[in-house]
């Protein structure tokens, strides 16, 4: 497999002990992903024989206060490998109250997992992540319904649950979904075929994972370089040097490449690329370069550089999806911090379009409230003019987060529709 689609990055999400803690740990115990120190450490601590006394769940629930309430606060990162592959994972939390962290541990996902308690089916929050995944761009998702060793491993509960996540599904139209039974505790179905599914003819879990497509480099829309800084030199060794500094989040370009620069739209052709401290070429996606111009432009932080003729859309009214974050409900009235790739302005709610109600996942009109946790539609007004795209064209130039400027809190992430 080639070096760079060898790296899959994947977040589990789902409602609050559907067990996505035990299932990760079982995943790095199984593929020996695991210090042995932190093996000692965790021994005794489960009282189940064939756990080889380790609670799966401690080794990604890391913090105290975690420990202390059996329940995933933070965004827990792991790594592991197959001899197919290697792993990122984001254990996200379960509890509402931290929908915001699975927002965040997802955005940079590949694939979800979302877990469902076999006891308890489809449950409201498994709903909410699987919306959260579906606007975050996740085109691949997994649901895993665990704990099948507690309903005595009925295909029949399996295949309710399957049905009821499926049909709720149908209008977020994902083009992959894979719905698998395991015990997570158990490890039926995680490494190897479980003999206690034998009526389960489909992939393990790590089966799945090692030949899901990685969504490496994303979709893009042109080449798309926000500017993070202006590196100006004047001294004996060098003479008038101006370079631009930012990260490529789009298609490559190389010296001779023709660029407008936005929003002042002037234009200009590279003459130079420094990565690293040397002269390249070709920039490629996800480089930090520095890049020079054959004219003296007025750039600042938070400008755009994009090829000639390959323009984004630029304007100071957007629609956009947003996840509300913030204990404080959405003030319309309020002016809040819009903050887009490398550039700050000011921007008020003007509009409250619609509301995502979790249990149906339909669009609730007529809202006037949105608090925490809400997934909802709003029109915002900008004080200055953006360059962007939607999300769907480039998950960088398409995302933005709003703060609030009294306290400097991020308040909600969104995506540009």
């Amino acid at each position: 497999m080639k070096s760079e689609v060898d790296i899959l990055r994947f977040a589990t999400a789902g409602s609050v002990d559907d067990g996505k803690s035990t299932l990760i740990g079982r995943l790095l115990y199984d593929a020996q992903g695991v210090f042995i120190d932190q093996l000692e450490s965790l021994k005794g601590t489960s009282d189940k024989k064939e756990n080889s006394g380790i609670d799966f769940a401690l080794i990604t629930d890391g913090l105290k206060a975690e420990r202390e309430q059996g329940i995933t606060i933070d965004v827990a990162y792991r790594y592991f490998s197959t001899p197919r592959r290697k792993f990122i994972i984001a254990d996200t939390p379960g509890h509402v109250q931290y929908t915001r962290n699975m927002f965040t541990g997802a955005s940079n996902s590949d694939l979800a997992i979302i877990l469902i308690d076999a006891r308890k089916g489809v449950l409201q929050q498994s709903k909410r992540h699987l919306y959260i995944s579906w606007l975050l761009g996740i085109k691949q998702i997994i649901v895993a319904i665990n704990k099948m060793d507690l309903v005595n491993y009925e295909e029949k509960t399996f295949d309710f649950i399957k049905k009821d996540f499926l049909s709720i599904s149908q209008n977020l139209k994902l083009p992959k979904i894979d719905v698998i039974p395991i015990s997570a505790l158990n490890g039926d179905n995680i490494i190897s075929k479980s003999n206690n599914m034998k009526w389960y003819k489909n992939q393990t879990l790590i089966e799945l994972l090692e030949r899901a497509e990685p969504m490496n480099n994303k979709e893009t829309s042109g080449m798309r370089f926000p500017v993070q800084l202006v590196n100006r030199v004047d001294n004996e060794n060098t003479k008038d040097y101006r370079g631009f500094l930012g990260t490529l989040v789009g298609d490559e370009f190389s010296i001779g490449t023709e660029i407008n620069v936005l929003p002042s739209n002037f234009n200009a052709k590279i003459t130079k690329i420094i990565k690293s401290g040397l002269e390249v070429d070709i920039a490629k996606i996800g480089d930090s370069v520095s890049i020079c111009l054959d004219k003296e432009i007025d750039i600042s932080r938070g400008d755009m550089i994009v090829k000639h003729g390959d323009l984004p859309q630029i304007s100071n009214k957007i629609i956009a999806n947003v996840c509300w974050m913030d204990s404080e409900p959405m003030n319309i009235k309020k002016k809040y911090l819009f903050k887009h790739c490398n550039k700050i302005t000011k921007c008020i709610v003007k509009d409250l379009v619609y509301k995502i109600d979790m249990e149906t996942l339909e669009q609730q009109k007529d809202v006037s409230c949105i608090e925490m946790n809400d997934v909802c539609q709003v029109s915002l007004t900008l004080l200055k003019s953006i360059a962007y795209d939607t999300y769907s064209k480039n998950q960088t130039t398409g995302a933005f987060i709003l703060i609030d400027s009294d306290t400097n809190n991020t308040v909600a992430a969104g995506t540009i529709s």
